[in-house]
């Protein structure tokens, strides 16, 4: 009965655009009120670089899905940023990966500081190659130990494949859209 509901669920589609996924995307100012004092020039915006350093570096993404009811779920989760998605890992009977399983539709956003850093997109639940999986369990040992590492290539994993992501810090003058297709 135990392994009947550890069983990972499947997931409804698979999320990931390799091409996107291949290619530095290009930044916009952020689409907000004036008041938010956004920049409207390309000069003042991040850097993607800069936020990948900041999604590699991020202990806690905290994940928002969907509850069957349509009332939000937000919950912290350890994940790592390989490969222009993040792959996170917990128990498939948890509510966020029940909610997942019945809407892959989530948004995470980095823990807080100075800077937010939301990304949109879908997940998928999955197994890796060796080659992957070896430089996810690399990156997750870096990051927080090897006292729970996941298996993806065994066991499989979560992964957010972003389709929007958007970042501004505290001054608002440099709020950045990024958008994948």
């Amino acid at each position: 009965m135990l392994s009947v509901l550890l069983a990972r669920m499947p997931i409804k589609q698979a999320p990931c655009h390799e091409e996107a996924m291949n290619k530095t995307p290009e930044p916009r100012p952020l689409s907000a009120p004036t008041t938010y004092r956004f920049p409207r020039n390309v000069e003042r915006l991040f850097d993607w670089a800069q936020i990948e350093t900041r999604l590699r570096a991020s202990r806690i993404f905290w994940l928002a899905t969907s509850n069957p009811n349509g009332s939000p779920h937000v919950t912290p989760v350890w994940g790592v940023w390989v490969e222009r998605a993040v792959y996170f890992d917990g128990l498939p009977t948890a509510r966020w990966a029940r909610n997942i399983a019945a809407d892959a539709r989530a948004s995470m956003n980095l823990e807080s500081g100075t800077q937010a850093v939301i990304m949109e997109g879908p997940v998928d639940d999955l197994e890796t190659d060796e080659d992957l999986g070896a430089a996810i369990v690399d990156a997750w040992i870096a990051k927080y130990g090897d006292k729970v590492v996941p298996d993806p290539v065994g066991n499989g994993l979560f992964r957010l494949c972003p389709r929007k992501v958007k970042a501004w810090s505290e001054s608002l003058h440099d709020g950045t859209a990024w958008t994948f297709q």
